[in-house]
């Protein structure tokens, strides 16, 4: 089956967990690994060959429009939908999706990760189902080191930000059919809303993820992401 060439990317929020830097600079054009967050998302989605985008704006809404314009340096097509910080996810996605999107089926992701997960893979996997959603889900990592202690409380070992193999996070980066805009409410969080009631219904598909996934949601997770991208650039 075709993978869908159509994605829309949330990109409004206020990224209140990298304050200062974000108090005059829109969390996606926070430099991470020497270019903006989004700018590395742009680039994934076109080298998995995913270049009608829509994104969605809010918070300096006019900054990352002047920064990506209409996508061509980047290789893509770039429209815009604005909506409101308070909307949430949900009124972002719903607004975009009714705005601009036509396709059956398209992928939807928050813009604040970086990852090597294949587009089309996860779209397979989709439609092998007759779900209206699917979620790209990874371990989780702790952001701490765990401490092992015998019965008699003595310290035995230390395991430093171990992943937890026994549970799954949302990537949050998903694949939507347009059915799913009938149960996204006017505002408010996909995450709470619209997919505990797919989820119910068993039309809420996961897609596991074995490789590479950074966030950058906190001044911490910036340096660290910023460490981790420029190991990985060639000496």
């Amino acid at each position: 089956m075709t993978s869908p060439k159509t994605a829309v990317i949330l990109s409004g929020g206020e990224g209140l967990r990298l304050r200062p830097i974000t108090h005059d600079i829109p969390k996606g054009l926070v430099k991470v690994g020497g270019k903006p967050l989004l700018e590395w998302v742009i680039e994934w989605l076109q080298q998995n060959k995913v270049t009608d985008l829509v994104i969605g704006v809010a918070y300096l809404k006019e900054k990352i429009i002047r920064y990506f314009g209409s996508g061509g340096k980047f290789g893509v097509d770039i429209r815009y939908s604005v909506h409101t910080v308070e909307g949430g996810t949900s009124e972002g996605f719903r607004l975009a999706i009714s705005r601009y999107v036509d396709s059956p089926s398209f992928f939807a992701l928050n813009g604040d990760q970086i990852t090597d997960l294949r587009l089309r893979a996860l779209h397979n996997n989709h439609s092998e189902g007759g779900s209206l959603a699917s979620i790209a889900v990874v371990h989780p990592r702790l952001p701490f080191g765990l401490v092992e202690i015998s019965p008699k409380g003595l310290c035995e070992g230390f395991v430093e930000k171990p992943v937890l193999r026994d549970f799954f996070c949302s990537m949050g980066i998903y694949v939507f059919d347009q059915k799913v805009l009938n149960y996204m409410p006017q505002k408010g969080d996909v995450e709470r809303t619209t997919f505990p009631k797919l989820a119910q219904m068993n039309k809420l598909k996961a897609f596991k993820h074995n490789g590479s996934f950074i966030t950058v949601n906190s001044l911490r997770e910036l340096e660290e992401a910023d460490e981790t991208l420029k190991e990985r650039k060639p000496r």
